[in-house]
């Protein structure tokens, strides 16, 4: 029997998932297992969501930096083509 591969990390999602947990649990209609159960998918959620967030503002950061390390050309305003 093979095993199945958890599906890959969408952001989107799980930041909808967090949402609609924290409105069932803001409802206060759940019993004590159940909440404590959606607050510990919260809690992994908010985890997942933060690395992801920390992992973008990383990549983000390269970005500028290989950017800002890359030669650039003066401006010219007489040669400029929309002018």
């Amino acid at each position: 029997m093979s095993k199945k591969q958890p599906a890959p990390f969408q952001f989107e999602t799980a930041l909808q998932q967090l949402t609609d947990i924290v409105d069932t649990l803001e409802k206060g209609q759940l019993g004590l297992e159940e909440s404590l159960a959606l607050f510990e998918k919260g809690t992994e959620l908010t985890r997942l969501c933060q690395t992801a967030l920390k992992q973008a503002e990383q990549k983000v950061q390269i970005l500028i930096e290989k950017n800002n390390s890359a030669e650039l050309e003066d401006f010219d305003a007489d040669n400029d083509v929309n002018a």
